[in-house]
């Protein structure tokens, strides 16, 4: 068994190091284990590696890190003639290990006689992405494992534009990547030597406050904000993550005086102690921030994930209790202020665009349309976002404004090139007292977007089938789905079937077919005679399949009801 020469591999070759050999000594009775931690390479995907940490080829540790950033190396040594001088920086988050990581990341391209740049401690991924396009490096990595449980890290990368690699250069990175058999022989620079020869600079606080201007020139209403500043307070949690002090600078800076933290999850706390999943995307995650908001009457809850690239927000209702908004509800928000302020103030551009993905709402089409600006969605994946906004700066056809996923992830502007939380949190408590300034909470601001374009309700549904097994089982879901397309759904026809892995549209009316432009991905979408759609494809970063669907309705209590038949049917369509 291959897996089992890979482990005796590992646990006896002493170019391991002894707590690697020792760890696995402790499993050599456990066969299970043994294979799922070698049956494979932890595979490095079109947005690097994610995985549980520990030893092993299908791991996330030392040797796994080499072998990514020796391939890294190996594609810009090979693509790029002055990618030793222009460099790459790298970044990390509050992780266990992710300080080690970036190190080893660093020092293997110093090893291949690339300059490299590291921040002194931790730091928010979209700083990594402005600072890559600061400095003007060739590439730059992120050491983070965004949401995931703790027993997480990961590795994400990135090029000259300062987004992740798209296709097709993700595979050629990936191919490079996979070159590497033998991570025995994988090797990384001194470290003071490194620094002693200047080939690796440690970054110094002049590049916080370069980012944080750029963050800061996305408030609209500057003035709204000091005139509801008494007025107005804010309880934020970094989750023990990245965020703590950009975000809490940032929102001083734009003149917010009442800012609480939440003392239990300020610190960097890379077992997450008081959070089973640090996710802003999960109410649980809030219950802390919760109750310090109920003690200070707060108008708002913030909380960012561990690299602070994601954020959510909880306000109250009209019952004063305390409300998560979903990443679409958010991104509906900031998409028609953004939109609204820079019309009214004379600053939208003539070409305007936004961009968000498939699986988010059909509510930001109508906004963009509302504005006369474009609207282009795209696969699930900031970084394809990020190449919209790299096309735009390039050949000038229209002016990124805004764009959002429905996973909490947003941009104004584009200083950065992936999702920006620091500025989702000041974008956010903005709209908020923009809105308390009108006499309305949130909610009524959300019911303003309804009345003027329509009422759309949109839900996500996650399932986890961890292990081997999970992975037979998702990929089993989405071959049957693949073969066998219904002609109904809560007894509403279907329209058009899109399989995103074959790229090709089936109008089940007309019985053409079509091509689809985007990338091939995972992926199949379906859309109902009602105007009704869901989408399904497994996770990327996460051992979960994922369902999305949206509707639409005359009212609110319309809309719900076409939801929750549409989720029923679906979820007895898949079998979850």
């Amino acid at each position: 068994m291959e897996y089992m020469k890979r482990y005796q591999t590992w646990r006896d070759n002493d170019a391991f190091d002894e707590a690697t050999r020792a760890e696995l000594a402790a499993i050599a009775e456990n066969s299970a284990e043994i294979e799922e931690r070698f049956h494979q390479d932890l595979e490095f995907g079109t947005g690097g590696l994610r995985g549980v940490l520990g030893a092993g080829t299908n791991r996330m540790n030392v040797y796994t890190v080499r072998r990514a950033s020796q391939g890294l190396a190996d594609y810009i040594l090979a693509n790029s003639h002055d990618g030793r001088e222009r460099g790459v920086v790298v970044a990390h988050d509050s992780r266990r290990f992710s300080r080690q990581f970036a190190l080893e990341a660093a020092l293997v391209m110093v090893q291949n006689g690339i300059r490299a740049y590291i921040f002194k401690d931790l730091r928010p991924t979209p700083q990594l992405s402005f600072t890559l396009r600061r400095l003007g490096c060739i590439a730059g990595v992120m050491i983070t494992a965004s949401h995931n449980p703790p027993e997480y890290n990961g590795y994400k990368a990135y090029w000259t534009d300062g987004g992740q690699f798209v296709p097709p250069q993700d595979a050629e990175v990936i191919a490079c990547v996979n070159k590497i058999e033998d991570l025995t022989g994988l090797k990384a620079a001194d470290e003071v030597e490194a620094i002693r020869s200047g080939m690796l600079t440690i970054l110094d606080e002049s590049f916080d406050d370069e980012y944080k201007q750029t963050v800061l020139a996305q408030i609209l209403n500057p003035g709204t904000i000091q005139a509801m500043s008494d007025d107005f307070t804010i309880v934020y949690t970094p989750l023990n993550g990245a965020g703590n002090m950009p975000v809490r600078c940032a929102l001083t800076d734009a003149g917010f005086k009442h800012i609480h933290v939440v003392t239990q999850q300020e610190q960097p706390d890379p077992n997450f102690t008081t959070l089973s999943y640090p996710n802003p995307e999960d109410p649980a995650a809030f219950a802390l921030a919760a109750t310090l908001a109920q003690e200070k009457n707060a108008d708002i809850i913030i909380a960012t994930d561990p690299d602070a690239d994601r954020m959510g927000a909880m306000v109250r209702d009209a019952n004063g209790e305390y409300q998560l908004l979903s990443g679409n509800i958010t991104g509906v928000l900031m998409a028609e202020y953004v939109m609204s302020q820079q019309q009214q103030k004379g600053i939208l551009p003539a070409n305007a665009a936004i961009v968000s993905t498939i699986v988010s709402t059909k509510l930001t089409r109508k906004i963009a349309k509302h504005y006369n600006a474009a609207y282009y969605e795209v696969l699930t994946g900031f970084k394809f976002i990020a190449e919209k906004i790299h096309q735009w700066d390039t050949n000038g056809q229209h002016t990124f404004v805004y764009g959002f996923e429905e996973s909490y992830g947003y941009l104004a502007g584009h200083a950065a090139r992936d999702k920006d939380a620091i500025i989702a949190c000041v974008l956010i408590c903005e709209i908020a007292a923009w809105y308390k300034s009108r006499g309305m909470s949130i909610f009524d601001g959300i019911d303003e977007i309804y009345r003027k374009y329509g009422y759309f309700k949109d839900s996500v549904r996650s399932v986890t089938l961890k292990g081997l097994e999970g992975l037979a089982k998702i990929r089993g879901i989405m071959a049957n789905l693949r073969e066998n397309i219904p002609a109904s759904i809560a007894g509403i026809g279907l329209e058009e079937f899109r399989c995103y892995k074959t790229s090709t549209t089936h109008n089940l009316i007309t019985g053409n077919t079509s091509q689809i432009t985007l990338p091939t991905s995972d992926v199949l979408y379906y859309t109902l005679a009602d105007g009704s759609w869901f989408c399904v494809r497994p996770s990327g970063t996460e051992p979960k399949i994922k369902i999305y669907m949206g509707v639409a309705g005359d009212c609110g209590k319309t809309a719900q009801a076409k939801l929750d038949a549409l989720s029923h049917a679906v979820a007895d369509l898949i079998g979850v």
